[in-house]
């Protein structure tokens, strides 16, 4: 292992492997048609381009999958598409933590070890600061529209189309 020792990890740290490898938030899901919920440890991933939920897990709780009219494929960081195939299926899904609230549709892929994680698009939307050390996530640098329900399409969050509808109706009564 090749690492560089710092102030705050110590060569202690390192040769006992204290290190954190993982920041995992539990949140609550809500299945959209009957508002039944469960709580699940999500991985926070900002490797990850989107938001991911695993087809076991997804049948298992009954999520209500939506089929995509055509299929997304998915490359691994090692840039060889998955083996086990694109993505077929979406969840909408309500996500619950620290006091937010989100409509979101997560991607269904096979075969993963996390049965939800949370990509670059939560990530950048809500900006937690993250304590690496612990672990800890706080939801302290949230965009003003937090909180609302969105949901990513085509690359724009939810709530930035419904910005830009509002910005546009507004304007055409003008």
């Amino acid at each position: 292992m090749l690492a560089r020792v710092t102030d705050n990890i110590s060569m202690h740290d390192l040769d006992k492997g204290n290190l954190l490898r993982e920041v995992t938030v539990k949140i609550r899901l809500e299945r959209i048609d009957t508002q039944e919920g469960i709580t699940v440890e999500a991985l926070l991933d900002n490797g990850v381009t989107g938001l991911v939920m695993s087809l076991e897990f997804a049948r298992k709780q009954g999520f209500n999958l939506k089929k995509l009219k055509m299929p997304i494929y998915v490359r691994n960081v090692d840039g060889l598409l998955k083996k086990k195939g694109p993505i077929e299926y979406i969840v909408e899904v309500n996500i619950y933590y620290q006091g937010h609230r989100e409509r979101m549709e997560i991607d269904v892929i096979g075969e993963q070890k996390w049965k939800v994680i949370l990509g670059m698009p939560w990530l950048a939307c809500h900006n937690p600061e993250i304590y690496w050390k612990t672990g800890e996530v706080k939801m302290m640098r949230c965009p003003e529209e937090c909180g609302k329900q969105w949901q990513l399409k085509q690359g724009k969050l939810g709530w930035q189309k419904q910005k830009e509808k509002k910005a546009k109706k507004e304007a055409e009564k003008k």
